[in-house]
């Protein structure tokens, strides 16, 4: 009996050490307000820029978050954000961001509900769907993924800017 319920007790030992040690991978989130996407865009100007908006209490973005950890994994060196628009602990965040292999992506969350001038200060066009993906040209220029993301065209879209923005800074030379 004694060795079944030391067998027990290090199973749990094990399992909350790597859940902590999993959390612990990933930062907090910083606080997403109405001044954040002009930083972001600001930050990352110049540059091809992937912001994707995901939410917590949201099935198909949770689906896709190790979609997008294998995205950055493939494509090392690309900006990528990802915003929480919804309001969710902290620690679960994080949780969830190392689970999905995205502890080494920046990351930002909403502290309270969502309301339209945060949601206009992403895109006044924007009723608050999620998921959403923003691929931003090195230009400026955003096209806008309505759901989940088809991965293929988004390394496809990020292949043509990139090219672009090769071709462009050797001309200027």
């Amino acid at each position: 009996m004694k060795h079944h319920f030391r067998t027990l007790l290090n199973l749990s030992a094990a399992f909350v050490l790597a859940s902590s040690s999993l959390a612990a991978l990933a930062a907090p989130p910083r606080p997403f307000t109405t001044q954040s996407f002009a930083d972001i865009r600001a930050h990352h100007a110049g540059k091809p820029l992937i912001v994707h908006i995901w939410a917590m209490s949201c099935g198909p973005c949770i689906g896709e978050l190790p979609k997008w950890g294998e995205f950055t994994r493939t494509h090392r060196g690309v900006d990528f954000v990802l915003v929480r628009f919804d309001q969710a602990p902290v620690d679960a965040t994080e949780t969830r961001l190392a689970q999905a292999g995205l502890t080494h992506v920046e990351s930002w969350g909403v502290e309270s509900e969502p309301d339209e001038y945060l949601r206009a200060s992403v895109d006044s066009k924007w009723f608050g769907d999620v998921p959403r993906t923003l691929l931003i040209a090195p230009d400026g220029t955003v096209t806008s993924i309505h759901g989940v993301a088809d991965q293929q065209k988004v390394a496809a879209w990020l292949a043509t800017v990139q090219t672009v923005r090769t071709a462009a800074s050797k001309h200027a030379n």
